[in-house]
C-alpha cells in the first residue's frame, strides 16, 4: 500500500501521511465493507482514492520513482543492466506524461484495475479511461524508441495536458 501512495505523491513523507490517513478512513469505514470484493482491493481502492482527494487538493504534479518497482532478478549480469535500463527509461517516460495519463496508465498497468475501475475511481468515463491509456502507451512507446541512450526532462508538446 505504501508504493501506491508513493507513486501517486512522489514524496516519502507525503505518501506516509496519506498512507495513514487512508487506514484511519478504512478504520472507521470498516463497517461499510460488503465482502463483494477482498479487503486488500477495499482497502487499496480507500488508498487511492485519499491519495487522489490530496491530489486534486494541492494540485501537485504526479511523478515516479525506480524505487517502488519491485522486480525479481535475473540471473546474469548482463540482463539485470539491460532491466534495470528499462525501469529507469519507462519511468522517465511516465514523468513526462500528462497527471491524468500518468494516474490511468498506473492505475491500469501498475495496479491491475480495469478500465470501468478506473473509470469510477478518477469520475471520468470507461472510453476515456481506455484513450487516456493508449494515448500514454504511445507516447512512452515513442519516447522510448527515439531515445534509447536517456530520456528528455522535458515534457513531450505531441502529447498535451
Amino acid at each position: 500500500m505504501f508504493n501506491v501512495c508513493y507513486r501517486m505523491m512522489n514524496n516519502r513523507e507525503e505518501a506516509e501521511d496519506m498512507l495513514q490517513e487512508a487506514f484511519i478512513q478504512a478504520f472507521t469505514k470498516l463497517d461499510t465493507f460488503r465482502y463483494e470484493s477482498s479487503f486488500g482491493a477495499w482497502l487499496k481502492r480507500i488508498v487511492i482514492n485519499t491519495c487522489i482527494n490530496a491530489k486534486n487538493k494541492r494540485k501537485v504534479e504526479l511523478t515516479y520513482s525506480e524505487e517502488i518497482f519491485n522486480y525479481d532478478q535475473p540471473e546474469t549480469g548482463e540482463d539485470e543492466e539491460e532491466l534495470q535500463f528499462t525501469v529507469a527509461g519507462v519511468t522517465r517516460a511516465m514523468e513526462l506524461l500528462p497527471e491524468r495519463g500518468r494516474m490511468v496508465f498506473s492505475l491500469y498497468l501498475l495496479e491491475g484495475y480495469d478500465h470501468g475501475e478506473i473509470a469510477q475511481i478518477m469520475n471520468i468515463t470507461e472510453s476515456t479511461s481506455k484513450s487516456q491509456f493508449m494515448r500514454a502507451k504511445r507516447h512512452i512507446v515513442k519516447i522510448l524508441k527515439e531515445n534509447t541512450g536517456g530520456i528528455p526532462l522535458t515534457k513531450n508538446k505531441d502529447y498535451g495536458n
